[in-house]
């Protein structure tokens, strides 16, 4: 049965986000709906395509009054190819969703279970590309940074007034180095139009980039007025969540009416609503942990939580790959720091027996604490962590287990609960679990998770407490409604039911966490829209990453990770390849890395993929890194090669191979 939240009645109050598009069709009458039925089979047949049957309605995913309008998915110019599915929905085929902002996929051969399989592994496997690509790399850097040291040398004495922000004025010291800012002044700001692209709308399957241009090479950059809508590939939406339509984004307006915009304030300082309680209970029974504590920022939540977790006489080992925020979080400690090479296991237990014989520097004595700091998802090289071998070295030398699951949590294992889900293994098992809001849910902030006791030292330990300001009210309601959904809701308990049994991790979110005015659609309270989007995101991470592989290509990273490395290694090509995935028919916006973010010699491009996307998005993006990556020469993966259209064509074969 389920719950009473799904048949409260909507709000009367109008939607003040509601409005009228040209693009819309009310059903509130037979006669509009065979008009927008129409409409739909005359688009399909000017696109030469002749429908077996009626086609069908983009419906809202939730029927209230703030989304009243059925949307066909705007009509609009599909020039792009972008704008309405490449296959035409029939009228069995009723989607819950904005094909622009989560595309309509009907087939079921593609979905996959993310989880481990027997035979896998983690350590990272780098291969090296021919000694040419290094050279050449190394010589292009070489050539950038003699050249900018001469445009340095003659524009100081030619044009000082371009200089005089780097340079000492009326005894005051530049508050600019000349010496730090080279790099961005001579390397990076001669591809700055590949970063920062400025964006308008929903970050969904789809992205609208506000046109620019520049008349100073990339000093200043000016908007022309248009904009190019675009293959979103860059952002963090593993889930799909990022939705301006829908039963979250209604939950969130609802939200707003009845808490407003902030919370004006901090936790400890009148800032702790009601939902804030509600949010981490729900966090607590996600990760299966017997509390939580959330905080308004992801960064934050490492570099405030570590120095109240260890201070000086502990030590924190560290993998050699973490995230800033982590050292940051080591620095502000005051404890000893020793790192490991990266998800290497010999390398770990090596320096763990080290340290624990050795002790502290100096006087030689025992750690007050050891706490190893390791991430589920490394985001920059797309590898997952060896938890499993971790676990047994943790039963072994008795270390404390600090796990960041800033891009695992929601988009790896079977439920969508992060690395333990994935491997199996009990989350109780692991003594602090952290994690952000920003990737899979659709929202912002992040987590703290461990016992009652730990996270009740946290809430007055951490500065996050008293100085941070709290989550505001939308974007903790996005994070209920977008975790129940993956989580499914529980019907409630009856009031003369004595038997309060505790939750079972992982099942449905008790009725209890959730407040009692938030409406869910019925797919999104049985849970099976959450699965929906764990199973298509797990094919197109395995699609992307083998099918790349097949192509030639040198990847980094684990076949089920959602964050796919590309190899471009010369600074040189991170523009090109930028541009001209840019500039095709159907364009697609991509994020490139190099230096100081990645090693000096392995500038990469770095697909995110998203459930949001289609099996025929990851085939448009495979066609263009066949055709860009011939022009570029970045075909440099030794072993058996396929064309394009064979691993179009054997997708599914792909993807379920072992």
């Amino acid at each position: 049965m389920p719950s009473p939240m799904a048949l409260n009645p909507p709000s009367p109050t109008p939607s003040m986000f509601s409005r009228k598009k040209k693009s819309s069709v009310s059903l509130k009458s037979a006669a509009s709906y065979l008009s927008a039925v129409s409409h739909m089979d005359a688009m399909n047949r000017s696109r030469g395509t002749t429908p077996n049957s009626t086609p069908a309605l983009s419906l809202s995913s939730s029927v209230t009054v703030s989304t009243e309008d059925t949307v066909l998915d705007e009509f609009c110019d599909n020039s792009d190819g972008l704008a309405i599915p490449s296959v035409p929905p029939t009228s069995e085929q009723v989607f819950t969703t904005v094909h622009s902002e989560f595309g309509h996929c009907a087939n079921e051969a593609y979905r996959y279970d993310s989880s481990a399989r027997p035979g896998d592994h983690y350590n990272p496997e780098e291969l090296d590309p021919p000694y040419r690509i290094l050279l050449t790399t190394y010589i292009s850097y070489l050539l950038l940074i003699c050249l900018g040291h001469l445009r340095d040398f003659f524009g100081k004495r030619c044009r000082p007034a371009s200089y005089k922000h780097l340079k000492e004025k009326n005894g005051y010291a530049p508050l600019n180095s000349d010496f730090d800012s080279f790099y961005t002044r001579r390397l990076k700001k001669r591809i700055d139009d590949c970063f920062s692209r400025p964006v308008t709308g929903v970050p969904g399957r789809t992205i609208n980039l506000l046109d620019r241009d520049s008349g100073d090479h990339n000093n200043t950059f000016h908007l022309t007025g248009s904009r190019t809508r675009a293959l979103n590939m860059s952002s963090y939406n593993y889930l799909g969540f990022a939705q301006a339509r829908g039963g979250c984004a209604d939950a969130v307006e609802e939200g707003i009416r009845r808490y407003g915009i902030s919370a004006c304030g901090s936790r400890l300082e009148g800032g702790s609503l009601d939902l804030h309680q509600q949010t981490e209970q729900l966090v607590a029974n996600f990760l299966g942990k017997e509390d939580a504590l959330i905080c308004s920022m992801g960064f934050a939540t490492n570099s405030t939580v570590i120095p109240a977790l260890v201070n000086k006489g502990c030590l924190i080992i560290s993998d050699e790959l973490n995230h800033a925020s982590i050292r940051f979080g080591v620095r502000l400690s005051g404890a000893s720091v020793r790192m490991f090479k990266h998800n290497s296991m010999e390398s770990l237990e090596s320096l763990l027996r080290e340290v624990i014989s050795q002790g502290q520097a100096k006087t030689h004595r025992p750690w007050k604490k050891i706490l190893l700091i390791v991430e589920g998802l490394y985001s920059m090289e797309g590898t997952l962590v060896n938890l499993p071998a971790i676990m047994e070295l943790k039963k072994r030398y008795k270390f404390y287990l600090f796990v960041d699951e800033a891009h695992s949590i929601g988009a790896l294992g079977s439920h969508g609960r992060g690395v333990t889900d994935y491997f199996g293994l009990n989350p109780r098992d692991i003594d602090i679990l952290m994690g952000t809001f920003t990737k899979s849910f659709g929202a912002s902030g992040g987590y703290i998770s461990g016992s009652k006791p730990l996270i009740d030292r946290l809430r007055v330990r951490g500065h996050m407490g008293p100085y941070a300001e709290a989550i505001a009210p939308p974007v903790l309601t996005q994070i209920l409604a977008s975790m129940a959904s993956i989580m499914g809701v529980s019907a409630p308990i009856p009031p003369s039911t004595t038997d309060l049994s505790t939750y079972v991790h992982p099942g449905p979110a008790p009725a209890t966490c959730l407040p009692s005015w938030l409406n869910l659609p019925p797919h999104l309270l049985d849970g099976s829209e959450g699965r929906l989007r764990l199973r298509r995101l797990a094919f197109n991470a395995r699609y992307l990453s083998r099918g790349l592989n097949k192509l030639g290509f040198i990847t980094y990273g684990h076949v089920d990770s959602p964050i796919v490395p590309l190899l471009l290694f010369n600074p040189g090509k991170m523009c090109v390849f930028s541009r001209m995935m840019l500039e095709r028919k159907t364009p697609i916006v991509v994020v490139v890395v190099a230096y100081p973010a990645t090693p000096l010699v392995t500038s990469r491009v770095r697909f995110c993929l998203s459930a949001s996307h289609t099996k025929e998005d990851v085939d448009v993006l495979l066609r263009a890194c066949d055709e860009i990556g011939d022009i570029m020469d970045l075909k440099n993966r030794n072993g058996e090669r396929w064309t394009v259209a064979e691993v179009i064509e054997r997708a599914v074969e792909l993807v379920e191979t072992v």
